[in-house]
């Protein structure tokens, strides 16, 4: 909690300052979790401090909210650019990557709790960059990279927004962005290496190493190619809706068996047959035989 707020510090996130009149303050709370890699074995404890973006009032404390994400066809799509060029890809995440987002708006949160200054505990922080939890930060974190890297003579993708690329001579960079995981690679290994200096020179970033797990991926990379599977995603799902003790079954049900409506029966769960249906499609980015 406390390397968090140090950041805060650092980046110049915020400033301390006598409770305004009539204006709308925004309640922060702090957001727990283990962050995991692909086996599934625990590589870091993280704690968040988070606006209640839900107490936002739009057109007061927020305009536009709307960032690009890269989206699964996407990143398949890199993977194949990478197989076809034959180099590696790498992938880093920016530390608090929201922090460094510069807000249009006038924004006002409360102190955390646990740490509210003593000899000032009704004074509020006035926000100078975006917060996780609010609603323009994705947005206002997007603009700032863009902006960045395009200072930098990357080139951004016309159709897909999310996608960086740099040329030289015969050799392409590419960079793909999703939030706060940046996933790239060159046939020129300068390139990466120029990359990664570029970004660590105005953000602070963490875990740069080779793509061995992605939104739920996990990506072997090797001479003769590159492996995907979603085991561990996979198995959280069986988990997920009880399913440990299920018998499988190659093909469920007959194909050519015909439905109807069981008048009688217990009405079924429209969210959670969603969210399988859902998942099972998530699943099909390695497993297109789904």
């Amino acid at each position: 909690m406390q390397d968090e707020l140090n950041q805060f510090e650092r980046n110049e996130v915020w400033s301390l300052v006598h409770r305004p009149k009539d204006i709308n303050v925004i309640g922060t709370k702090w957001v727990f979790r283990n962050k995991t890699d692909e086996s599934g074995k625990i590589v870091r404890n993280k704690a968040k401090l988070v606006a209640q973006g839900y107490t936002q009032v739009e057109g007061v404390d927020f305009d536009e909210t709307f960032a690009p994400v890269a989206r699964l066809k996407s990143i398949r799509l890199l993977l194949s650019i990478a197989c076809i060029k034959k180099f590696k890809l790498f992938q880093m995440d920016v530390k608090s990557a929201f922090l460094n987002g510069y807000l249009q708006e006038e924004v006002y949160v409360e102190q955390p709790k646990g740490f509210v200054d003593p000899h000032s505990p009704n004074h509020v922080f006035k926000l100078k960059k975006a917060l996780y939890g609010l609603k323009q930060a994705p947005r206002a974190w997007y603009d700032r990279l863009t902006q960045y890297l395009i200072d930098n003579q990357y080139r951004r993708g016309g159709i897909d927004r999310t996608l960086f690329i740099k040329h030289h001579d015969h050799d392409i960079f590419v960079a793909q962005i999703y939030v706060d995981d940046i996933v790239f690679g060159s046939t020129n290994k300068t390139k990466v290496d120029e990359f990664v200096s570029v970004m660590s020179s105005e953000f602070e970033m963490s875990m740069v190493g080779e793509l061995n797990y992605f939104l739920g991926m996990q990506v072997k990379q090797t001479s003769m190619g590159i492996m995907l599977n979603q085991s561990k995603y996979a198995k959280n799902l069986v988990k997920r809706f009880g399913l440990e003790n299920g018998k499988d079954f190659e093909t469920p049900m007959s194909t050519t068996l015909k439905l109807d409506k069981d008048e009688k029966g217990k009405s079924v769960d429209q969210s959670l047959y969603r969210n399988m249906i859902g998942s099972l499609l998530y699943l099909t980015a390695s497993r297109p035989d789904i």
